[in-house]
């Protein structure tokens, strides 16, 4: 897989995407889907082993659905993706997307490693919830090209992005991303940075809230939901959108929230706790709120 040199009037060929989980996979399908070529790291064997097949089948599911055409080759699609467990295969990729864990001890030791293995002019974007990304672009000696962008899942369906400046993040950068995203054919609003920024600083207060009134067993999880979508005609409630992010990123993003800010308002419902350490995840493990 060759690189490009890549500067603001040309298009971004080969993008590195960090984390094979729901979202680096989600994103993975996005940038092909689009033309893109991708290298993929995840340093889990298991998880790395089945990457492939699970693009495979989203791939699949696009075609069906008409996002891309029905007479597309999914093996020569699939071939535009590298697959690798060391950060060094990012040496050649015009663009970096990380999307790991929402804790900081995993983050803080991939962004000095990838500073020092990709090239001078490569665009680092945080995939984060929450975490500041002032405070990621610390980790670098490139603070002004370490920019925040926020997709929502699933990662293909959704047209707009949150967008996040650091302190430092330049207007080049913020060009240079705002040009990948124009490719991805996705539009982006540009917010500010700080804890959960704005859709997860509101959305997972939301949430939490919900969880609260189950707990303190106010109403069943299909009732809450039901008054929002019912009431306020939101397509889908607070527990059902906890249970399709996943109930230990839920509760990840609010530790991190509660972390940054040192509001006692974020503090994680004992209920979200517990479910998490019971294995009831959401939609990814069969069970949480609801059944899968």
């Amino acid at each position: 897989m060759e690189s490009s040199e890549f500067s603001n009037n040309r298009s971004i060929a080969v993008v590195g995407v960090v984390g094979a989980g729901v979202m680096g996979l989600g994103v993975s399908q996005a940038l092909l889907e689009t033309g893109h070529q991708v290298v993929l790291i995840e340093n889990s064997h298991s998880t790395l082993k089945q990457a492939k097949n699970r693009l495979h089948q989203q791939l699949r599911m696009s075609m069906m659905m008409g996002r891309i055409n029905r007479n597309t080759d999914l093996d020569s699609l699939l071939g535009q993706v590298v697959t690798d467990g060391q950060l060094s295969a990012l040496e050649p990729v015009d663009f970096v997307i990380e999307n790991v864990t929402e804790q900081w001890a995993v983050k803080a030791q991939i962004y000095p490693a990838i500073d020092k293995i990709c090239r001078h002019n490569c665009v680092f974007a945080a995939n984060t919830s929450a975490i500041p990304i002032t405070r990621i672009a610390s980790l670098t000696q490139r603070p002004g090209q370490i920019i925040g962008i926020h997709f929502m899942n699933p990662v293909a369906l959704k047209h707009t992005v949150e967008v996040i400046n650091g302190y430092h993040t330049s207007d080049r950068t913020l060009a240079i991303t705002a040009t990948l995203l124009r490719q991805l054919g996705k539009d982006s609003i540009v917010v500010k940075d700080g804890p959960g920024f704005v859709s997860n600083r509101i959305s997972h207060l939301f949430m939490n809230e919900a969880i609260w009134v189950v707990q303190d067993k106010l109403a069943k999880a299909k009732d809450v939901d039901e008054i929002f979508i019912q009431c306020y005609n939101h397509e889908i409630g607070p527990l059902a959108t906890a249970d399709l992010i996943g109930l230990d990123t839920v509760l990840n993003t609010l530790e991190v929230l509660y972390e940054n800010a040192l509001d006692s308002k974020f503090r994680p419902a004992p209920l979200l706790r517990q479910m998490v350490t019971a294995g009831l995840l959401g939609q990814k493990s069969g069970q949480g709120f609801y059944q899968y």
